[in-house]
């Protein structure tokens, strides 16, 4: 893990501070490595006082699972529009710690550069952990896109301020598109083609699948 970047307990104002000077961090480089193994983490909450974390590590071949692992803290952060990362970060972060390894890639819940700021929750587990990350949203937080094709493949450039930042990609024919940003030690262009390739069934990629049928049954076990 790399070395602390910034603290936690910092007001909404100081977080957007924050973001502004870890921009400037982000690479958006091409892989160093063969991808073997994908990691994917996504998030839950229960009630305003305790999230839910959950990772799940996969053999990026097979998309088998290999290891898990489950974080259930306190939530020290309010909800502010794009200040999520400083409220959901530091629970991933200790969920993918907590795996044998972090993954040759880690597929995050959020977006990536997607952001107003360019500091998605993709790109700041990033920067924290050194790991190539991607942001594979469900929704759009940002910027602009023309129609997308029907068909598997299919995509459309996500542009802010005549900037590309993503991409909404149709991961199956006739179901809604996925908002893939890169997040940090990645290329767009890679985003694209592991979503693609860990995605042979679903709209969610495997391993995001995975980690979020995890946190859903550690929610409903806990709530229940």
């Amino acid at each position: 893990m790399q070395a602390d970047l910034h603290r936690w307990d910092v007001t909404p104002r100081e977080a957007v501070a924050i973001q502004r000077e870890l921009v400037g961090l982000i690479r958006l480089t091409p892989l160093q490595k063969k991808v073997q193994t994908i990691s994917a983490a996504d998030c839950a909450f229960i009630g305003k006082k305790r999230i839910l974390a959950a990772a799940v590590l996969c053999n990026a071949k097979t998309l088998e699972i290999l290891d898990s692992a489950t974080v259930n803290r306190p939530l020290m952060f309010p909800y502010v529009p794009g200040l999520l990362s400083f409220r959901e970060a530091p629970a991933v972060i200790e969920a993918v710690s907590k795996l044998r390894i972090p993954g040759d890639v880690l597929m995050i819940d959020g977006q990536g550069i997607a952001h107003p700021r360019g500091v998605g929750l993709a790109s700041h587990v990033g920067l924290w952990l050194n790991v190539p990350t991607i942001g594979v949203a469900k929704s759009r937080l940002c910027g602009s896109h023309r129609p997308v094709g029907q068909r598997r493949g299919n995509r459309s450039q996500l542009v802010l301020d005549g900037k590309v930042i993503g991409v909404a990609l149709r991961t199956r024919d006739n179901v809604s598109v996925l908002y893939v940003s890169p997040g940090h030690l990645i290329t767009l262009g890679e985003c694209i083609r592991l979503v693609l390739r860990c995605a042979p069934e679903y709209r969610l990629p495997q391993p995001s699948k995975l980690a979020h049928n995890m946190v859903s049954m550690l929610k409903s076990q806990l709530v229940d």
